[in-house]
C-alpha cells in the first residue's frame, strides 16, 4: 500500500429520495467528491442482504447482494418501471435516517414489478444468461433458500420443519414448485444489484478510486450457507448450532459479547482445502479492490460459547486454522489485497500471524487515549496499517471527545496540538493524516464534525443501529477544498492512476 487516504461511508448512508442509500446518482456523486478531494479509497460495509436487526454483519448470504441498494431511478432508465411507481412513496419522516420497516414494505413490490417487466425480455438479454451461468454455485442455493424462507413467512431456519431444515430433496422441491415467482424474483433482482454495482465500481476505478469492501468472519445462523453446507459448521443432528461465536468478558462488558453465529468446523474445511473460503475471498475480490476481514483474530483462536449459554462468559478459546488457511488462499489466488481487522483481545500469536501474512492491520485513535503509551496513538502506528479515528462501531469523533472528562480533553488537545479555530473532528483527522500509517480512513460523520446522533452502530445492541444517512447538501465545495488541502499537506495525494 502506498501513502494515501479515503473515506468510510456505507452505501445505505448515501442521500437520495428512495428511503435508503442506493447504487444510483448519489453514489456516483460521492465518487466524484472523493476524486476531487484527492482521495484514493472508498470503504463501505458488507453488501449482503440483511436479516432481523438490519445489521450488514448478519446476512442471509455470504455471496448475494442487498437488493435494497438497487437504484429505482436506474430501473426507470432501463424501461422496467415508471417514476410514478416510487415517487411519492412514504419512506419515512426523516430523510437523514433509514426507516427499515417502510423500506421493507414499499421497495419489494416496486422491484417485483421491475422483475416482471424484465422477465418478458430476459431470453434476449445475453448478460443475464451469462450472470446466471457464472454465478450458479451460489445463486441457485440462495434463490431456493429465500423462496423456502418466504414460503414460511420469513421465519428462521430453526423454526422450519425438520425435513426442510435438513434439506430433504422431495420436501424442498414440493415447496419450490409453488414458489416459482419467488425463485425468479431472486434470480433477477440479484442480476439488477450486480449490474448496478459493477457499473459503479467501473466508474470509481476510472476516477482512480479503489473500493474497500468488508466481509464478516462468520455467517449468520439463518443463512443459506448453514442450510446448504451444514458440514462446514458445528451443528447437531437436527441442524442446530452446538456452539456459537462471541467475545469474552472485558473491561467494557462483564458478560462479553454473545453474537450467536455458528462456528466453523475447521477440520472439515481443512479436509476440503478450504475451498469455501477460497471461493468467498475470490468473490469478494471480484466485488472490491481490497477486502477488510472482520475479527481477524478469530483465525488464530476464537471464543466458542455453548449454544444454550445465556451469555458469552462461559465460552472458551479454541484454536483456529491459523496460517494454513491463508497459505491455501495464496496458493489458489496468489497475493490478495486483504486488510486484517486485528482489534480486540490480541495475543503474540495473533501478532505473529498478522506479520507472517504481511496483511496491514488496523489502528483506532479513540482506543489510544487511555493514559498509557498505546499502540493506537499515532506516534506508535505500524507503517503497514490502515488507521482510523473511529470505525462504524465507534462513537463519532465529536461524540467521543465530549464524553471524556476535562483532564482527558486537555491531554487530547495537547497531544494533537489543537489549533485555535479547529473543530474536534478536524483536530483528530489532522493527527490521523500526519501519522506514519500508509493508509488512513476518515469517517464521513467526522468530516462533517457530527455528534453521536450520526453514530452508525453500538455493538451488542439490537435496534436503532445502521440508520444514519448523510444530508443531501453535505458534499460542499468547502469540504472538498479542506479535505484536499489536508491530503496534500500530509503527502497522501494519489501519485499514479493505474486504472485502465
Amino acid at each position: 500500500m502506498t501513502r494515501a487516504s479515503g473515506v468510510l461511508l456505507p452505501i445505505s448512508s448515501l442521500a437520495n429520495a428512495e428511503g435508503i442509500g442506493s447504487l444510483g446518482k448519489s453514489a456516483y456523486q460521492f465518487v466524484d467528491f472523493l476524486a476531487a478531494a484527492g482521495q484514493s479509497y472508498w470503504q463501505i460495509l458488507p453488501l449482503g442482504p440483511t436479516s432481523y436487526g438490519d445489521s450488514p454483519y448478519q446476512s442471509f448470504s455470504a455471496f448475494a447482494g442487498n437488493t435494497n441498494f438497487i437504484d429505482l431511478k436506474t430501473l426507470v432508465d432501463w424501461g422496467l418501471i415508471e417514476a410514478d411507481d416510487y415517487q411519492g412513496v412514504d419512506w419515512g419522516n426523516n430523510p437523514e435516517q433509514i426507516d427499515y420497516a417502510k423500506v421493507f414494505y414499499h421497495k419489494r413490490p416496486i422491484l417485483e414489478k421491475a422483475v416482471a417487466s424484465f422477465l418478458k425480455q430476459a431470453d434476449s438479454d445475453p448478460d443475464y444468461q451469462t450472470f446466471v451461468q457464472d454465478n450458479q454455485d451460489w445463486l441457485q442455493p440462495f434463490a431456493e433458500f429465500m423462496a423456502v424462507k418466504e414460503y414460511y413467512d420469513l421465519s428462521p431456519i430453526s423454526d422450519w420443519p425438520e425435513a426442510i431444515r435438513l434439506k430433504d430433496e422431495e420436501a424442498v422441491e414440493a415447496i419450490l414448485v409453488q414458489e416459482k415467482n419467488s425463485l425468479n424474483y431472486h434470480y433477477v433482482s440479484q442480476y439488477f444489484f450486480f449490474k448496478q454495482w459493477f457499473a459503479l465500481k467501473d466508474y470509481a476505478n476510472q476516477k482512480g478510486i479503489y473500493l474497500i469492501g468488508d466481509i464478516p468472519i462468520y455467517v449468520a445462523s439463518d443463512s443459506v450457507e448453514v442450510w446448504q453446507t451444514p458440514r462446514y459448521f458445528k451443528l447437531n443432528q437436527s441442524g442446530q448450532p452446538q456452539v456459537v461465536a462471541g467475545c469474552p468478558p472485558d473491561a467494557f462488558s462483564s458478560d462479553g459479547q454473545l453474537w450467536g453465529n455458528p462456528i466453523y468446523d475447521w477440520e472439515t474445511m481443512a479436509k476440503d482445502n478450504y475451498q469455501w473460503w477460497i471461493k468467498r475471498i475470490q468473490a469478494s475480490l471480484n466485488l472490491y479492490d481490497m477486502v477488510r476481514i472482520d475479527h481477524f483474530r478469530g483465525f488464530e483462536a476464537y471464543w466458542e460459547i455453548p449454544a444454550s449459554a445465556p451469555t458469552a462468559a462461559s465460552g472458551k478459546w479454541v484454536k483456529g486454522p491459523g496460517l494454513d488457511l491463508f497459505l491455501a488462499i495464496k496458493e489458489a489466488l496468489g497475493s490478495v489485497n486483504i486488510i486484517a481487522e486485528n482489534l480486540g483481545f490480541l495475543t503474540q500469536e495473533v501478532a505473529d500471524l498478522l506479520e507472517v501474512t504481511g496483511f496491514p492491520g488496523m489502528h483506532v485513535m479513540q482506543f489510544g487515549f487511555s493514559g498509557e503509551d498505546s499502540s493506537d496513538l499515532p506516534h506508535n502506528f505500524n507503517k503497514n496499517s490502515v488507521a482510523y479515528v473511529g470505525t462504524h462501531d465507534n462513537q463519532t469523533a465529536l461524540g467521543w471527545y465530549l464524553g471524556q472528562d476535562a483532564a482527558s480533553r486537555y491531554y487530547i488537545d495537547a497531544y494533537c496540538g489543537r489549533q485555535k479555530a479547529e473543530s474536534v473532528a478536524e483536530m483528530l483527522n489532522r493527527s490521523l493524516a500526519a501519522s506514519c500509517s500508509q493508509t488512513v480512513i476518515y469517517t464521513m460523520q467526522d468530516l462533517l464534525n457530527l455528534d453521536d446522533q450520526a453514530r452508525i452502530n453500538i455493538p451488542s445492541t439490537l435496534g436503532g443501529n445502521w440508520q444514519w444517512r448523510m444530508s443531501a447538501t453535505a458534499l460542499t465545495y468547502s469540504l472538498v477544498k479542506d479535505l484536499y488541502s489536508l491530503t496534500r499537506l500530509y503527502h497522501r495525494l494519489p501519485i499514479v492512476k493505474n486504472f485502465p
